[in-house]
């Protein structure tokens, strides 16, 4: 049984920063053919347990496909200013457009306005 692909759910906070939630290897490739540059993963690994893709596995597919990749997992209750600090050097530093995702969207969209000073 063939299952179609479903591209994750992306929202746009900036003309060239998007957030989504939780991305698995597969959605790479999706990734790079939407024109994305690179990816931004703010999820610890096996916050959900080892269910969850790791950082490791998503960014080798990730570069294989040409996109550029960092990893700043965080909390989602609390992200600290030097997360937040990283977060805006991220920002800078990355080719763009950037898509940066967590659990559900939620930490990665908060880390982007705290980096903005929002």
């Amino acid at each position: 049984m063939n299952i179609p692909y479903t591209p994750p759910p992306v929202q746009p906070v900036s003309p060239d920063v998007c957030v989504a939630p939780q991305l698995d290897v597969p959605d790479m490739a999706w990734v790079a053919q939407n024109g994305f540059r690179s990816v931004i993963n703010n999820r610890p690994d096996f916050e959900e347990g080892d269910h969850q893709p790791t950082s490791a596995a998503i960014e080798a597919q990730a570069k294989t496909l040409g996109l550029h990749y960092a990893y700043l997992p965080v909390a989602p209750g609390y992200q600290s200013p030097e997360e937040i600090a990283r977060f805006a050097e991220l920002l800078k530093e990355l080719p763009k457009p950037i898509l940066a995702f967590c659990r559900s969207g939620t930490r990665s969209g908060k880390l982007f306005r705290a980096a903005m000073g929002a």
